[in-house]
């Protein structure tokens, strides 16, 4: 079974075995044909059939006649022929040996006028050959044929996918090579296809996240005309304008985070305590650390900003206190962020992750721009980490954000979700 399984995952290998045993079943065969030729051509030199035979003499009268049979007798001694005559009388014939082949008149080898023309070397070895060849090839052409059409079938899924069809896909045929490089292809396809559909509604929702405050700051400049702004006026301005500068700094995050080789900072050894309690002391948040120091491998600006982000999305949905919890789990860090808000429903608790994704029921006059959990679990992925939503107990949310504890700085995996 371990053999068939090589066999089958190692193209090279079928098609090696399919050569090779072509190669075994044209030896067998001529050499089995090249010995039938042999024993029969030694069987009718050992022992002919008897013939008639007549021995005349100057007159052409007939002296002797009778069945002439072959003596048997040592190579090279020459020939002996018994010759029984129909009165009983045995008569023998002897001949003296035949001469070298080089010394006979004429030259070249004779050959035996009764045996098969595919017998008679070496145009009867050749023949066969040549036969047992085309068969071998003919046999040999449909394996080959079968295992390149799959080739075939992946270098066109290649062509239309580079000529813009991101859904062409390749059938899995298998387990070898070809079935693994289909895959790939397959996997590295779907990513594509993914990266540039959420780049299409990043752009589209871009866009619209723009377009309101960019609507609400001109409406108000309108309405405005030529008087002096009030107190509020001013505050609504400077919202709008604060609301933008958030949402072009996140997008150019998310794309930053998006590209695998953009430079996102410098990567350090980030003590995640330290860093969850000026976070929690900037809102007002209670911190629960059961350890004195959290120390994970990542830049320290992004995972500041993961932390500070679940923290304002806490903030503006509680209607209580907010807890930060540390735990060390095994060989990871483990960040809680409770609070007491409306929570989040099952079903909806992968989408929220969504770029520009928002609760139903959620106000854009509430805040943010819904790119800020998007934002953590792209930062959580980049540290090879990872985030998800728990039901609060009592009531509320609560966000968890893993990250692996390390001795020494790593370089960042790259995301394995675009945004």
């Amino acid at each position: 079974m371990a053999m068939f399984d090589l066999f089958s995952r190692r193209l090279y290998l079928r098609i090696w075995l399919a050569v090779v045993g072509g190669v075994a079943v044209l030896t067998l065969v001529v050499g089995w044909a090249w010995r039938i030729a042999a024993e029969q051509n030694a069987q009718q030199a050992a022992t002919p059939p008897p013939r008639e035979i007549v021995l005349r003499d100057a007159q052409g009268q007939p002296l002797v006649a009778g069945l002439a049979t072959r003596v048997p007798g040592p190579p090279g001694e020459g020939l002996e022929l018994r010759i029984e005559a129909p009165d009983g009388q045995t008569y023998r014939l002897q001949m003296a040996p035949r001469p070298p082949r080089s010394e006979r008149p004429g030259g070249g080898p004779g050959h035996r006028a009764d045996a098969a023309f595919w017998t008679r070397p070496p145009f009867g070895f050749v023949w066969m050959l040549g036969l047992v060849g085309l068969a071998v090839a003919v046999g040999v052409f449909p394996i080959i044929r079968r295992l390149f059409s799959r080739l075939e079938v992946l270098q066109r899924s290649v062509q239309r996918f580079g000529e813009g069809d991101l859904a062409a896909r390749v059938p899995v045929q298998g387990h070898d090579e070809v079935a693994d490089l289909s895959r790939q292809f397959n996997a590295a396809a779907a990513r594509i296809e993914a990266l540039v559909q959420s780049h299409k509604s990043l752009l589209a929702n871009a866009s619209h996240e723009l377009r309101s405050p960019l609507t609400r700051i001109r409406m108000g400049l309108e309405l405005m005309g030529g008087e002096q702004p009030s107190a509020n006026f001013r505050a609504e301005i400077l919202r709008n304008i604060a609301e933008l500068d958030q949402l072009v700094d996140e997008i150019l995050l998310a794309s930053r985070l998006d590209a695998r080789e953009a430079d996102v900072g410098t990567i350090e050894l980030v003590d995640l305590v330290g860093l969850a309690a000026e976070e929690c002391a900037r809102v007002d948040a209670d911190l629960d650390a059961s350890a004195d120091a959290l120390e994970v491998a990542g830049v320290a600006k992004l995972l500041r900003r993961a932390l500070r982000n679940l923290l304002e999305n806490a903030r503006r949905y509680s209607q209580g206190d907010i807890t930060v919890a540390l735990r060390r789990s095994g060989a990871l860090a483990e960040v809680r962020v409770y609070d007491h808000g409306p929570g989040v429903p099952e079903a909806l608790r992968e989408r929220i992750f969504e770029p520009f994704y928002r609760l139903p029921g959620a106000s854009e006059r509430a805040g943010g721009v819904g790119l800020g959990l998007a934002l953590v679990r792209s930062i959580a992925q980049r540290h090879g980490g990872s985030v998800h939503c728990e039901d609060r107990e009592g009531g509320g949310a609560c966000f968890v954000l893993r990250l692996p504890l390390q001795a020494g700085a790593a370089p960042l995996p790259p995301a394995s979700t675009s945004i």
